[in-house]
């Protein structure tokens, strides 16, 4: 495992478990809780789950590294739309499990190029790519123009 030179730790507190409520110790993050009914929950209104915390961040995450890969290649990659799906479900050796789908797009740069620095942001850039990688299956869609 790689060691890192802290830069920004984020700490926050969960209670209730996935019928609770999470909220970063800044405030800035605050989400009550409920399982989806698709899960066997409650699926109370206007509450977020795990999953939906984890697309969110992974897709903000994803979109600077695409960004910073892009810089570094002289392209603008500011302005793609990153959409994250995550899907939780049992998994065959027991236990839940993730997968993750990232749909990548930005119809101003041409697609190969789009294809190369999403790549690239994925495989070496992106911390909940290295995060994931080996653990969870994570699939990119990238349209470009």
């Amino acid at each position: 495992m790689d060691k890192i030179k802290p830069l920004f730790t984020a700490t926050a507190t969960a209670t209730g478990g996935r019928n609770g409520h999470t909220a970063s110790s800044d405030g800035i993050v605050s989400a009550d809780l409920s399982v989806p009914k698709a899960m066997g929950g409650p699926g109370k209104p206007g509450t977020a789950t795990p999953e939906h915390l984890f697309a969110a961040g992974y897709a903000a995450c994803f979109g600077g590294a695409l960004d910073f890969v892009g810089k570094q290649h002289k392209k603008d990659a500011s302005k793609a739309r990153i959409d994250c799906a995550v899907t939780i479900g049992p998994r065959d050796g027991g236990g839940f499990g993730l997968a993750v789908k990232l749909h990548v797009e930005d119809k101003s740069l041409p697609q190969a190029e789009l294809e190369a620095l999403a790549k690239e942001a994925h495989e070496k850039i992106c911390p909940y790519s290295h995060a994931t990688r080996g653990n969870v299956d994570v699939t990119l869609e990238v349209v470009g123009s």
